[in-house]
């Protein structure tokens, strides 16, 4: 997405004082964190090529300045991994068609995990298939085609902020999260879609939008207050899957003899009546 490359690495500068990279700090700074002359010195590179990297206007830049640069910023390997997405953006493949299709077998799988909530998101965080669980907790059957998105029902619906116990959080982490995909898809009209409504609609999503914070959801754990079940605390995993790595598999696992475990099931026993 247009100036993200830039954004991004002042918003990474920025927290950076110069005490911290060894630089000294002489008087009143019109800008926090460290100068983008500081950056190039540090980095091994011109003023020039830096300034014109951060604008946008840089030439194809090379592993090494990436490398050089993410270490003058410290960087964690997520944010490292971002700034490649972004500073050499994947060509374009052409417009693309419908949306994603999950495979049979993969509809399979999540069928037969009975005790567990799950389900398969695209790049722009929408549920592309789930199982009977995981419809329980989200509610994504009862929604139009293209309104199946955690992170918009997060933001714009009602029920679906009401459904996280510690929110801030739960928003903080998902926009972390879509941020990193949409590094690695910043030509996915889905992404652009959803990351434009929510810019649109929510001043919420427009500031943490603005932190340029990425981060990878891969585990942890959910607390949901379900308006049926009660509060569901979680362990969640999210598994790339393989031969689709623009999907990925979302399980809630909760803890064997738990009293989540058995709300889950009543959940279950109560979605089957079709309720």
């Amino acid at each position: 997405m247009d100036g993200d490359l830039g954004d991004f690495l002042r918003s990474r500068r920025a927290r950076i004082r110069p005490g911290e990279v060894g630089l000294p700090s002489y008087g009143r700074r019109r800008v926090p964190g460290l100068r983008r002359e500081e950056v190039a010195q540090l980095a091994g590179v011109s003023v020039d090529y830096y300034v014109r990297l951060e604008q946008g206007r840089g030439p194809s830049v090379s592993d090494a300045v990436l490398d050089s640069i993410a270490r003058v910023l410290r960087m964690d390997e997520t944010e490292h991994a971002y700034l490649r997405a972004v500073a050499r953006p994947p060509k374009k493949t052409g417009p693309r068609g419908s949306a994603p299709r999950v495979r049979p077998g993969v509809q399979l799988l999540l069928d037969s995990m009975e005790r567990t909530p799950a389900f398969v998101l695209g790049p722009a965080m929408d549920a592309l298939a789930w199982n009977a669980l995981g419809d329980a907790v989200h509610g994504f059957g009862h929604l139009a085609p293209g309104r199946r998105n955690p992170v918009r029902q997060l933001f714009l619906d009602p029920a679906g902020r009401d459904l996280y116990s510690d929110w801030a959080a739960a928003a903080s982490q998902c926009v972390a999260n879509l941020r990193l995909s949409a590094g690695a898809h910043p030509d996915d009209p889905a992404v652009r879609d959803l990351v434009g409504e929510l810019s649109l609609k929510s001043e919420e999503f427009r500031r943490l939008w603005a932190d340029h914070q990425v981060k990878a959801c891969m585990y942890g754990v959910k607390r949901l207050r379900h308006p049926v079940a009660g509060l569901l605390t979680m362990s969640y995993e999210s598994l790339t899957l393989p031969e689709t790595p623009d999907q990925t598999l979302v399980v809630y696992t909760p803890e064997p003899g738990s009293e989540t475990a058995e709300r889950l099931a009543l959940l279950g026993s109560w979605a089957s009546t079709g309720a």
